[in-house]
């Protein structure tokens, strides 16, 4: 570790994030949060490299008196970053925000004013969804709980359909890690944007703490499988799951028309009104709301739709990787919800 490094280490940070194309603004609003936080730290004489659990959360706490939850989140989610890239590069020996993020990303999704949606009333908006990409799009994220940036990062390999006729025509047997899970999706953690995978510069990051083995049920089979029967060739080398049907024909979807894309569906059900806020508005990241809320109430195991989620790292998610077969899979299908 340089000494740059460890005396300067928003500085290195902000800079690396530079080299990695972040913008301006990005940089600029990591700096406001790196810099309030090196402030409360220094007011209980501590760094950010002896910064502990307690003094993340204390200072999160300290945040919700001034800001909305969605903005506490969101410095929460910089904070995090910052000390995982920092970790990485030997900077710092751990990241005290690892356990805090666990704990609060289930705080976050409990949020009892949001609209609350019954499976019954999104099986009859999926009902209503003929395009094979909008269908595949929607039914992917709130099967799988994904983020849309992960959706739009799936390359063909990232997806096993041993009995599907896609197999036939596509090369489904790319990725190791799929071997013996059946179908399955695999959503990496690496994907980030600015960065080459797979020979194609990313626009999209992934978010994942770790990287994840999802099922695929019949039912996702059968519209991935519907999907991949009408879709153009990708440009991309990385063969991308998902291209665009409408304008950039053939090429990588990007999250913003994959949002577009369930705005424009939930505008049509009453689900999305234009300034309407999160606890009002139907999107991606409502979909993995959903997916936590009832997978959660469903399965009565938080770990596993945490898992599911790429929200858990370490030990806890390699117990999971190595019984995935008789845990993962088993309570996923048995519990999963029918949207088709």
């Amino acid at each position: 570790m340089s000494e740059t490094t460890a005396d300067q280490p928003v500085e290195y940070f902000l800079q690396d994030m530079e080299y990695y194309g972040r913008s301006d603004r990005t940089r600029a609003a990591y700096r406001r949060v790196l810099e309030d936080f090196a402030s409360f730290l220094d007011s209980r004489s501590t760094g950010f490299d002896e910064a502990t659990n307690r003094d993340c959360m204390a200072w999160i706490h300290r945040q919700r008196g001034q800001s909305a939850e969605s903005t506490v989140a969101t410095y929460a989610a910089y904070l995090h970053r910052f000390y995982t890239y920092m970790n990485s590069v030997d900077a710092f020996e751990s990241n005290p925000m690892t356990l805090v993020m666990e704990e609060l990303d289930e705080r976050i999704e409990a949020n009892p004013t949001r609209r609350d949606l019954s499976v019954r009333e999104m099986r009859a908006f999926v009902g209503e969804i003929t395009h094979p990409l909008d269908r595949a799009i929607v039914v992917t994220l709130l099967k799988t709980g994904m983020r849309v940036g992960e959706l739009c990062n799936l390359d063909v390999r990232d997806l096993r359909l041993p009995e599907s006729p896609a197999a036939a025509e596509y090369d489904l047997s790319g990725r190791p890690q799929l071997e013996g899970r059946g179908a399955s999706l695999f959503v990496s953690a690496a994907p980030t944007r600015g960065q080459v995978t797979h020979g194609e510069r990313r626009t999209d990051s992934n978010k994942r703490k770790r990287s994840t083995v999802i099922p695929v049920d019949d039912e996702l089979a059968a519209v991935l499988t519907e999907w991949l029967a009408v879709r153009p060739d990708a440009h991309s080398p990385a063969d991308p799951l998902f291209v665009r049907t409408r304008d950039h024909w053939g090429s990588r979807l990007s999250a913003k028309a994959a949002r577009r894309v369930v705005v424009n569906h939930a505008e049509n059900a009453g689900w999305h009104r234009t300034g309407g806020g999160s606890d009002e508005n139907v999107t991606p990241h409502y979909f993995r709301h959903f997916f936590t809320t009832h997978m959660r109430d469903r399965t009565g195991d938080r770990g596993i739709v945490k898992y599911l989620r790429g929200d858990v790292a370490g030990d806890i998610i390699d117990t999971y990787t190595h019984n995935w077969g008789n845990r993962v899979r088993e309570t996923y299908e048995q519990h999963v919800y029918s949207l088709c």
